[in-house]
């Protein structure tokens, strides 16, 4: 079995505690995934479209997406990666406080990978950031790393 490469993982969320559990939880988790925060919906798309601050920013392997983000919420980021040609095959988790129906729907409609309500006990909030990571590292078959045909490894 070979082992689960290291991936870029995007966290757009505004809340300094729901960001610090995800951190730990990446930490507690045997691969070390490279985690980048942003705070808000403005910054998530200046780093997927590398931008300013964010002009040397890695491609993300998978984005952990907030909905309500100040400045642009998740649903308008969600959008807009998810229409572009460039960025639409990057999976989007939504992982939010919100279990409205209406969001849930909305979310999927614009084409999000999954949704995550985020559980309000921490234990069970560090157990999904796991699973998640786990999933998307040792799963799943991400687009950002496969090779291009005719390439070699580590090319």
């Amino acid at each position: 079995m070979t082992t689960p490469q290291a991936i870029e993982v995007l966290l757009v969320e505004d809340d300094p505690g729901d960001e610090l559990i995800t951190r730990e939880a990446f930490e507690d988790n045997k691969i070390q995934n490279n985690l980048h925060v942003v705070r808000d919906g403005l910054e998530a798309l200046d780093f997927v479209y590398r931008r300013g601050a964010y002009a040397d920013a890695p491609r993300p392997d998978l984005i952990l997406l907030d909905l309500n983000l100040p400045k642009y919420d998740g649903r308008q980021v969600l959008e807009k990666i998810k229409g572009d040609p460039e960025l639409r095959a990057i999976p989007v988790v939504v992982l939010t406080t919100s279990s409205a129906e209406e969001d849930i729907l909305r979310s999927y409609d614009l084409f999000a990978n999954a949704y995550v309500t985020k559980p309000v006990d921490l234990e069970r909030f560090l157990a999904v950031i796991r699973q998640i990571d786990e999933f998307f590292v040792t799963v799943v078959r991400l687009p950002g790393r496969l090779q291009a045909p005719g390439s070699s490894p580590g090319v």
